[in-house]
């Protein structure tokens, strides 16, 4: 029972103390790991994936995909600036690389470590199409997602230690919680889903990215209606996956995107 008391009060204090806010929809998130050390643990799981990997040669695509990488992260980081977030831009090591892979997948690491699969880009069909995944993926990074679950996986394991103090009194526990929350290295070269939560939250503020950057965030919706039909009847039910429905994220995108459109038109 002591125990069980003690660890609810480092929860509680977890909560109050160590809270910090995401850019553009303000929701409260818990975050006791700093985006540095996120960065340099992302940075050797991401160098693990690539070496493990067959990084795509076509020119042509590795371009595109670094093109709107590139053009979608420098126009989030001047608007963070412009906004007073000009901190966390700092931790921002941005990296953009292209994998053979018939997987219809892309992800993101904190830092800005990014991974496109080739089979992905035939539903994205142009560059509009990869501006809504990367835009996405950036979102993940910016909303500092991984910090998030990272954050909630060491308060339930080891008591809302911090990254740093895990690392150096158990660095082998700190290891495995690492992977078991992003799956990222090596062994498996892909990340872990995220929850329902952080993958609406990414899709809303990707839409905002896109404006920024210059796209247009109605494209969203037409991406999403060909993943959609590449999917077919294979997905989930919504409820027993980590990631909303193709459905419902058109619904959601369709609502949303006209005026986040029209807010940074004027």
């Amino acid at each position: 029972m002591k125990n069980l008391i003690n660890y609810s009060l480092i929860a509680l204090m977890a909560g109050l103390f160590a809270c910090s806010k995401v850019p553009i929809t303000g929701r409260t998130q818990l975050n006791l790991v700093s985006s540095t050390e996120m960065a340099k643990m992302s940075a050797e799981s991401y160098k693990a994936v690539l070496d493990s990997s067959a990084l795509s040669t076509n020119a042509q695509q590795v371009a595109l995909v670094r093109k709107v990488g590139n053009k979608i992260s420098k126009a989030v980081e001047s608007y963070m600036r412009d906004h007073g977030m000009e901190d966390q831009v700092s931790a921002f090591q941005w990296e953009f690389n292209l994998i053979e892979s018939e997987q219809v997948n892309a992800w993101a690491m904190p830092g800005g470590k990014v991974a496109f699969y080739t089979g992905i880009l035939p539903i994205c069909k142009d560059e509009e199409g990869v501006a809504v995944v990367m835009s996405h993926e950036v979102a993940h990074v910016i909303a500092r997602h991984g910090n998030e679950r990272m954050s909630q996986a060491l308060i339930t394991q080891l008591g809302a230690a911090t990254l740093s103090e895990s690392m150096k009194e158990k660095p082998e526990t700190t290891q495995a919680i690492w992977m078991g929350v992003f799956g990222a290295g090596a062994q498996l070269g892909v990340m872990l889903p995220f929850s329902r939560k952080h993958e609406s939250e990414a899709d809303e503020m990707g839409l905002h990215f896109m404006a920024i950057a210059g796209y247009d965030p109605n494209e969203s919706v037409g991406f999403w209606e060909r993943m959609q039909a590449a999917a077919g009847g294979g997905a989930p039910p919504e409820v027993l996956s980590t990631h909303p429905s193709s459905a419902t994220r058109i619904e959601n995108l369709k609502r949303l995107a006209p005026g986040i459109k029209a807010q940074y038109a004027q």
